[in-house]
């Protein structure tokens, strides 16, 4: 039988570029196939609207991981540059700075409010709930009543569409960690200060925390832009505008068979020895066939969704802020981007400025379905609400819908993907999941990309030599019944799930 290529990936973003980069460059045959009709890198791409560049939400090129950081700067070698972290909080009208600075914080309260935070967090810490079951109740008992209220209630329920009160106090302790009111006083009180000597290597870095980061100068789409040519001079093959249909495997030959569907409803189909998939897994489910028994635990996970209204506005000079967390309740904008201080290269005409609105949703809730216009004076009215630009002042918009931007951790999360995972390596076993949709994990780009690193390991192996579904759970990737990794990306990304 013939066979088109070593290894067919499904999706062109992190995880998939560069697993066909990483093969191509091993002379393995590859094709890749990308629902996209024109842009590569999936929600890390780079969106140009009339010249001026976006993210879908931001990222952030910073890393633990060497194998990473290597790999980034191979494939974009002479276009990252520095930039200074910087971001607040908006909440009742005033901003913080985040990390919080402990005496503009107090300032911005007023002596009665700051009174108030500081006897909640005597008593709380006086009055602990043993035990603690819920993301309110953890950090309440690590902050006070009053300071949960203002910095941490609002924001983590847009995000994720859940009550505190229904998230488990596990993520909190997990995503929080390293957190507590002594710390970020400490830290207000240092910061600015001439920095000591260098962390020792291995020694923990709070990411939340880190002064400055890489960027592309335009935008993390340059780097998959970058990503695809050289995996297209490798002789990889990428087919743009080509969504997954059908998924079915031989186990007598070992071959797969795939059938994509075109944006015209035209089909195609391809064979390879091996699969890479980076779609939901619900989509994956649904297209391999026969059937799979794990089917209804694929379709029962779920996914929160995204969209970004981009304003361009005459008022140039807005903030120096890469973004602002929203966690006023009065307005439903989750964070704003300022993307001139990403890079200044993603705006093009030196009188304007442009900045991102993000709101979180639910695909076919009011937001996601609301049309354009409705988003924009949505946006233009928020925007001003907040103090940032007046309604005038906002010349022009764009509105970008981002499906499946956060995999959910429900109260059954684990137990579906549990079932998914088991089901498809007893009966799959060339069939690769990598990346953030495609393990129903909450990857970082880094460890999106450590995934797929691995899993090409394992196909040039022949055999599962690393357990891929370590990264990003324990802080080590552990190697299948052996040692962890030396250089093991240490950082987590972690999601709320429901109280069970």
């Amino acid at each position: 039988m013939r066979v088109d290529a070593d290894v067919l990936v499904i999706g062109a973003g992190p995880a998939g570029l560069t697993s066909s980069y990483l093969l191509t460059k091993q002379g393995k045959s590859v094709i890749v196939l990308e629902r996209d009709p024109h842009l590569v890198g999936g929600i890390s791409r780079t969106v140009d609207y009339k010249g001026f560049l976006f993210d879908i939400g931001g990222h952030r090129f910073f890393s633990k991981s060497k194998e990473v950081v290597a790999l980034w700067k191979e494939l974009l070698p002479d276009d990252f540059i520095e930039r200074p972290r910087s971001s607040r909080i908006f909440y009742g009208d005033k901003f913080y700075s985040y990390p919080l600075k402990a005496f503009e914080a107090l300032t911005n309260l007023g002596i009665f409010q700051s009174a108030a935070c500081v006897l909640s967090y005597v008593w709380a810490r006086a009055n602990r709930i043993e035990n603690p079951k819920t993301f309110h109740q953890w950090v309440r008992n690590q902050f006070g009543e009053r300071l949960f209220r203002i910095f941490f209630k609002t924001y983590t329920e847009k995000v994720w569409g859940m009550s505190c009160d229904e998230i488990s106090a596990d993520w909190a302790a997990q995503r929080i960690k390293g957190l507590n009111l002594g710390a970020a006083v400490w830290n207000a009180l240092t910061r600015g200060r001439k920095k000591g000597p260098a962390k020792a290597e291995g020694e923990e870095v709070i990411k939340t925390l880190i002064e400055s980061f890489e960027y592309p100068r335009k935008g993390p789409g340059m780097m998959w832009e970058a990503a695809a040519a050289k995996t297209r001079a490798q002789g990889g093959r990428i087919l743009m505008d080509r969504s997954l249909a059908k998924l079915s495997f031989d186990a007598g030959i070992g071959i797969w068979t795939v059938t994509a569907k075109r944006g015209d409803g035209t089909e195609e189909t391809y064979t390879a020895r091996d699969v890479i998939s980076s779609a939901p897994i619900r989509e994956l489910g649904d297209a391999l066939a026969p059937k799979p028994i794990s089917l209804f635990s694929a379709r029962s996970l779920k996914y929160r969704d995204f969209l970004t209204v981009a304003l361009i506005t005459t008022r140039k000079d807005l903030f120096a802020d890469n973004w602002i967390y929203i966690h006023d309740p009065s307005v439903k904008v989750g964070r704003i981007q300022n993307f001139r201080s990403w890079s200044p290269e993603m705006v093009p005409d030196p009188d304007l400025a442009c900045l991102g609105l993000e709101y979180f949703c639910f695909e076919g809730d009011d937001l996601w379905t609301a049309p354009d216009e409705e988003l924009t004076a949505l946006a233009k009215r928020e925007i001003a609400k907040i103090g940032l630009v007046e309604e005038h002042e906002v010349v022009d918009a764009c509105v970008v819908r981002q499906p499946k931007a956060y995999p959910v951790y429900d109260d059954d999360y684990k137990h579906h993907v549990a079932m998914v995972r088991l089901d498809l390596e007893r009966n799959y076993p060339s069939l690769h999941l990598v990346g953030r949709n495609g393990m129903h994990k909450y990857n970082n780009q880094d460890h999106a990309m450590m995934t797929a690193m691995l899993t090409v390991e394992n196909i040039l192996a022949g055999c599962r030599i690393w357990d891929t579904w370590n990264v990003n759970e324990d802080a080590e990737y552990h190697e299948a019944g052996g040692s962890g990794v030396a250089e093991a990306l240490r950082s987590e990304r972690l999601v709320p799930r429901k109280v069970a």
